[in-house]
């Protein structure tokens, strides 16, 4: 599934095409995503200008005309430039086309992403509760610290719930983890004040590296401009379970947290 990086890197390649461009036309080749797009969709933005590219948490907003259109990759879905009058695959379920003669194409294979309207004021329900951005000032270990005072929960998956941050995916929580020597399944509650402080630290930092890299590259996943994601080089741990730590030498475990495969160093993690 797109993570936080992976989506920042799309609003970053997507918005310098389509902000301050108008749409001519919608064409929609599949409405039944988790969510049918909405019927008047079209309707609410041809002859619309977008305004501004934003991103919530994995989301991306982008206000157009009376209201924003909110898209959520899913577990494979991409938006991409193309062409106008680029043949449609399999796959290519929306067109959304610019007067400069491109077109903003959302991919979905799985039709699990989605693509919504929301009026400018409004607060859609799947906004209402997120926690905050974890690159923004309202993110430190202090909060996770104060969050995790009670909780009998492994670390993993309570860094993970966007209520407490956003963004946090499976693949960002385990090299934080690693990198921050915590083993992810201690209890959260358990943890100290200045190991949270370097966890929030290190899950800026491996954030924000993952996102000058573009992501990271899994199944068919691209940013905006078409181009793979690097920063898969560099996992230490996620997806390398029973391979060699690159910091002990010693061999990686794996277990099941939340529903999640994780991966971890008994040596290095604790």
């Amino acid at each position: 599934m797109p993570e936080l990086p992976e989506v920042e890197t799309t609003r970053r390649g997507i918005a310098p095409h389509l902000e301050g461009r108008t749409v001519t036309q919608l064409i929609v080749r599949e409405r039944r995503l988790r969510w049918p797009i909405p019927e008047d969709l079209a309707i609410q933005i041809e002859g619309q200008t977008f305004t501004q590219i934003r991103r919530r948490a994995k989301y991306l907003l982008m206000d157009i005309g009376g209201g924003s259109l909110i898209s959520h990759l899913g577990m494979s879905g991409n938006l991409r430039l193309v062409s106008v009058g680029t043949p449609a695959l399999k796959h290519e379920h929306v067109d959304i086309e610019l007067d400069s003669g491109m077109a903003l194409r959302y991919t979905d294979p799985r039709r699990f992403g989605s693509m919504l309207w929301i009026k400018t004021g409004e607060v859609h329900p799947l906004l209402s509760r997120l926690g905050p951005e974890p690159l923004s000032d309202l993110f430190d270990g202090e909060r996770l610290y104060q969050c995790a005072r009670g909780k009998t929960s492994a670390v993993k998956p309570f860094i993970m719930d966007n209520a407490v941050v956003v963004g946090v995916g499976n693949i960002y929580a385990s090299e934080a983890l690693f990198a921050a020597g915590i083993d992810p399944r201690r209890e959260a509650g358990r943890i100290s004040r200045t190991r949270y402080q370097r966890l929030a630290t290190e899950i800026q930092r491996i954030l924000a590296h993952a996102i000058e890299r573009g992501g990271t590259t899994l199944r068919d996943f691209t940013g905006g401009d078409g181009q793979p994601g690097y920063f898969q080089q560099e996992l230490f741990v996620y997806g390398r379970g029973g391979e060699l730590c690159k910091l002990c030498g010693g061999t990686l475990s794996e277990c099941r947290l939340g529903q999640r495969s994780s991966v971890f160093c008994r040596r290095c993690q604790s």
